[in-house]
This record gives structure tokens, C-alpha cells and sequence, in this order.
């Protein structure tokens, strides 16, 4: 294998320019959020609560353009079996950030949290907190060991350099910047990064539509050539799977860390919102290039290119078809602007999820469950090595798992069917608990893992209505694995399942509690009696003090005030605007 120059030249010239924006970011915005009480780590989590329409409009789309969005959507479009009806990516997250702006950005953002686990710990307390930060903390590690995984095979095939020194590079620039300037360094270089995505693929795009090897897309796109047309098509017997992973992408993409972060940076409730549109619109055009990849890879006949007479999908490489057409249909320098544009958006990700870990940890564990007197300078060090130690984690599993992509659906599918229900609840039904929050998480794992998942070769033991065993075929090897498919939606039924569970067993336990019929002894978590006679003597707490945490001791946050949500169904625990229940109140109070 030789090493091409070029590509090495490119590669470097585009980290250093990378590395150089991060770096100045955090120059230029080194006091910037740092209000009098110099809250520093707040300025790293949120970014001050400044960020603008033009980079906050770039960062909130870089959220889910990554590695796995560009890669993945050519991969869909080219396979066989799939093609552009099963590239659902695009949509689907398009459809998550309208869905989050409409609903979910505005009440976040006018509370004033830090965090996406806030309101979570305000209402459920901190050992609720602890277990909900268990499969946010798993999505974001595995998303960004998925990518930079992704990103060295992906510069193996063009540049042939080894894939375990690309990623260690990659990784150690993306935690160097973020170590350094946080939000601002990771919002600005997303800025550079879509724009290199941007360009990058659409330099390539003519190039390879040219080449010889390749037909016209439009007549492929019906008609079989070499191999069955890219547009694809939804069997009635897939429908409801089809469907599932639709809601999994709309629903699940909004309750993570990584797109709350943007929401909460934002200098009010309404910017919040229009960031989230302006995000949907950008990851919808930013999946344009890449669809047309793949229609490209499935057009072409590839005994007439360098790659050989067998297609990618013949050796099992149809998760490099992006990279594999930039290598063969394109010129040796427009292939390198489409690395550039690879490498910018696995970057863009891995960087975001990193922050959104460490942001987590350091104020919702570390500092509200264990330290809540910590000091500002104490959690920012906390802050810096959680960055260092998530982001030297992600690294050691894209290097070492062989099966990163397995652990990342798995962990994405959990943040659906856990975290999304007890988002709804704890924004906007009234009443749920601590005791219904519990019920909620175990349904929603057991039902989700009981599916099993064939990434992770891990076996159902429920078998929902219409399951099918399927084989797959290593082209390469020749062996033939057998696995279990669950067509029936259960990933969006264990996910409603969670949310009643959390509804009825909070409403239930209220009743019982209240009613005398259990005695208040029994109310080990607090949730009910010791809340509801604590708010009687003293508005001054939301929860209990014995284990929960107090309103008082949550860090102080801005609060930037939008209109309010339809009032009916909203969590008043939760977003009232009484200065009992706020928790900028009581800092005003200190």
C-alpha cells in the first residue's frame, strides 16, 4: 500500500486550520458568559448563552451531520435492498429538530437549565438523575467511537494510512479544542466543518456523475442495470419496521445532551426554536450531496474503474461506498477535498458528543449529587478531565470494538424508549414521581432488550407478533449468520409502554400514599408524602431534601424568559414561573 502525498498534505493542512479556529475561538471568547459571579463553567457548557443565529444556525445542524449521517445515507441509497426509501436519516432527523423546536426548545430553554438532565433531577432527584445519565452517557460515547471509527476506514481507502493513527489524530485535535474553548471552539469550528462538508462533497458530485463507468441516475433510479433501482421500496411486509425506525429517528433524535446543549446556548427561548429550524432545513440539504453518492455507486459498473469487477456490496463494503466513489470515479485532488469533507463531519460530532458527556457529569453528577458546594473553578477542571477521559474512551473503542455500530444503535434505541417518555413526562404531565419514573426505566429496558439486536448478536427472548429469522451472507468469508428480525414496532411500543407506566404507577402510588392506604413509612424515596408536606410548611423547595435535590442548590442559571407553552398541558412543577419554584428566585433570594 503507498501512501499518497497529497492526501497526507491535505489531511494536515485541514486539521491545522481546524485546530487554528478552535484555538481562536477560545481566545476571542475567553470572558465572554462569564457574568460577575465569573461562572466559567457555565460559559463552557452553554457557551454563555450567546451564541448567534449565523454559528448558532451552523452548530445546531453539525449536531447530527456527522461521519454516520453522510456515510450512512449513501449507504442506504446504494444498497440493493434499501435504496433512498430506506434513507431515512435525512427526514428523520429534519423532522426531530421541527418536532424539538415546536415543543420541546422553548419550555427547556426559558427555565434556564444547564443541562438536559435539569429537570429530571429538579422533580425525580438525583439518584433518578444518576440512572437517566447512564444511557445518555452510553449514546454519546458510542456516537463518537462509531464515527471515528468510520473516519479511519475511511481514510485507509483513500489515502492508505493506517486507520489506528488517522483516528488518535482525529480524536486528540477534536478533545485538544474542546479542552481549550469548550462550546465556543466546538460552535465555531462547525462553522469551518459543514462548510468543507458542504463543498467537499459537491466538488466531487460532477466528477463522478462524469465518469464513464457510471449511467444516468435518473434511469437507474427505475430501472435495474447493476443491481435493483436506488430509489427503493417499502415491502407491505416491512411497514411497520419501516415505520418504527422512522418514530426512532424523529422522536429519539430530540432528547439528547448534544442538541439540548445548542438549545440551551442560545440567547432566548425564541432563538432557540429558530435555531432548531434553521437546523432542519441545513440537514436536509446537507444529505442532497451524499444521496447522490450513493445513486452514483449503484449506477456504476466497477469492472470499467480501479476498484475491480466486484462491487463494494459484493465485499461487504457497502458502508465505505461514499469514500470508495470519491477514490475511484473522482481525480486523485477532487478525492481530496471529499476526504476533507469526511474528516469535517466525523469531527464536527465527535466533538459535540465529548462536551454534551463531560457537560453532563460534571454538573448533573458531580456536582448536584455530590458536591453541590463545589466551586466554579472545581467543575471546570472537573469538566476538562471528563473531556480528556470520554473523549480517550470513545478513542480506545473505535480502535478496539469491532462492533461500534452494534452499541450505538442499541444505546440511540434506549435513549428513545427511556429518556423520551420521561422527557414528556417531566415537562408536560402533571403529578408523575420518582416511583414512576423508576417503573418507566425498567419497562422500557426490559422491552427493548428483550427484542435482542442482531448488531450486537444478541438474542430476543421476547418474540413480538410477526418476527421472521433471517441469514446474512459474508460475501468475503462465505458464512452465513442467522438471526431473528422483530418486525412488529416494538422499539415504538416499548417506548408509549414507558411513558403510561411512568403516568400510572406515579398516579397510583399518589393516590395510595394520599389516601392512607399505604403508610407514609413506606415512602423510601420521598416522592409523595415528604414532598407533598414540605411544599404545605415551605415553598422554598421542589423536592425533598433527604435524597433529592434541593431547588436552592441547584447551580444558578440565566434566565431568558419566552412565551409560554400551552399552559393546559404543561408540567407547572416543572415551569412554573411562581418564584417558589424557580430556581433563579432563590440565587436572587441568596
Amino acid at each position: 500500500m503507498t501512501i499518497h502525498a497529497e492526501g497526507l498534505v491535505a489531511i494536515v493542512i485541514f486539521y491545522l486550520l481546524i485546530l487554528f479556529v478552535g484555538i481562536w475561538a477560545a481566545w476571542k471568547n475567553k470572558n465572554s458568559g462569564v457574568g460577575e459571579s465569573g461562572d466559567r463553567s457555565e460559559s463552557i457548557m452553554v457557551g454563555g448563552r450567546d451564541i448567534g443565529l449565523f454559528v448558532g444556525g451552523f452548530t445546531m445542524t453539525a449536531t447530527w451531520v456527522g461521519g454516520g449521517y453522510i456515510n450512512g445515507t449513501a449507504e442506504y441509497v446504494y444498497l440493493p435492498d434499501y435504496g433512498l426509501a430506506w434513507a431515512q436519516a435525512p427526514f428523520g432527523y429534519a423532522l426531530s429538530l421541527v418536532v424539538g423546536g415546536l415543543f420541546f426548545a422553548k419550555p427547556m430553554r426559558s427555565r434556564g437549565y444547564v443541562t438536559m438532565l435539569d429537570p429530571f433531577q429538579q422533580l425525580y432527584g438525583k439518584r433518578m438523575g444518576g440512572l437517566l445519565f447512564i444511557p445518555a452517557l452510553m449514546g454519546e460515547i458510542f456516537w463518537s467511537a462509531a464515527i471515528l471509527s468510520a473516519l479511519g476506514a475511511t481514510l485507509s481507502v483513500i489515502v492508505d494510512i493506517n486507520i489506528n493513527m488517522s483516528v488518535v489524530i482525529s480524536a486528540l485535535i477534536a478533545i485538544f479544542y474542546t479542552l481549550v474553548g469548550g462550546l465556543y471552539s466546538v460552535a465555531y469550528t462547525d462553522v469551518v466543518q459543514l462548510f468543507c462538508i458542504f463543498v467537499g462533497l459537491w466538488i466531487s458530485v460532477p466528477f463522478a456523475l462524469s465518469n464513464p463507468a457510471v449511467t444516468d441516475i435518473s434511469i437507474s433510479a427505475k430501472e435495474a442495470i447493476y443491481q435493483s433501482p436506488w430509489l427503493g421500496k417499502i415491502e407491505p411486509e416491512d411497514k411497520w419496521l419501516w415505520a418504527d425506525n422512522f418514530c426512532l429517528l424523529m422522536l429519539g433524535g430530540i432528547p439528547w445532551q448534544v442538541y439540548f446543549q445548542r438549545v440551551l446556548s442560545a440567547s432566548s427561548a425564541t432563538y432557540a426554536q429558530v435555531l432548531s429550524f434553521l437546523a432542519a432545513f441545513g440537514c436536509l440539504v446537507m444529505a442532497v450531496p451524499s444521496v447522490l453518492i450513493g445513486a452514483i455507486g449503484a449506477s456504476t459498473d466497477w469492472n470499467q474503474t480501479s476498484y475491480g469487477y466486484l462491487p463494494p456490496k459484493d465485499r461487504d463494503q457497502s458502508d465505505m461506498i461514499l469514500p470508495i466513489v470519491l477514490q475511484h470515479l473522482c481525480p486523485p485532488y477532487v478525492s481530496f477535498f471529499g476526504l476533507g469533507a469526511v474528516s469535517a463531519a466525523v469531527m464536527s460530532s465527535a466533538d459535540s458528543s465529548i462536551l454534551s458527556a463531560s457537560s453532563m457529569f460534571a454538573r448533573n453528577i458531580y456536582q448536584l449529587a455530590f458536591r453541590q458546594s463545589a466551586s466554579d473553578w472545581e467543575i471546570v477542571w472537573v469538566m476538562r478531565l471528563t473531556i480528556f477521559v470520554f473523549g480517550a474512551l470513545a478513542t480506545a473503542m473505535a480502535l478496539l470494538t469491532g462492533s461500534v455500530y452494534g452499541l450505538w444503535y442499541l444505546s440511540s434505541d434506549l435513549v428513545y424508549v427511556i429518556i423520551f417518555p420521561q422527557l414528556l413526562s417531566v415537562l408536560f404531565v402533571k403529578g408523575t414521581n420518582t416511583y414512576g419514573s423508576v417503573a418507566a426505566y425498567v419497562v422500557g429496558l426490559l422491552l427493548r432488550i428483550g427484542g435482542g439486536e442482531p448488531y450486537l448478536k444478541l438474542p430476543p427472548f421476547i418474540y413480538y407478533p410477526g418476527w421472521v429469522t433471517q441469514e446474512r451472507v459474508h460475501h468475503l468469508t462465505g458464512d452465513v449468520e442467522h438471526f431473528v428480525q422483530q418486525r412488529f414496532p416494538f422499539k415504538t411500543m416499548s417506548m408509549v409502554a414507558s411513558f403510561l407506566a411512568n403516568v400510572a404507577v406515579s398516579y397510583l402510588t399518589k393516590y395510595l400514599f394520599e389516601s392512607g392506604m399505604w403508610s407514609h413509612k413506606y415512602d423510601f424515596l420521598d416522592a409523595v408524602v415528604s414532598k407533598h408536606s414540605k411544599e404545605i410548611m415551605d415553598k422554598a423547595t421542589l423536592v425533598s431534601n433527604h435524597d433529592n435535590i434541593i431547588l436552592s442548590e441547584m447551580a444558578p442559571v440565566k434566565q431568558v424568559l419566552g412565551a409560554s407553552l400551552a399552559g393546559t398541558f404543561t408540567n407547572t412543577e416543572i415551569l412554573s414561573d411562581d418564584g417558589a419554584s424557580s430556581p433563579e428566585a432563590f440565587h436572587n433570594e441568596d
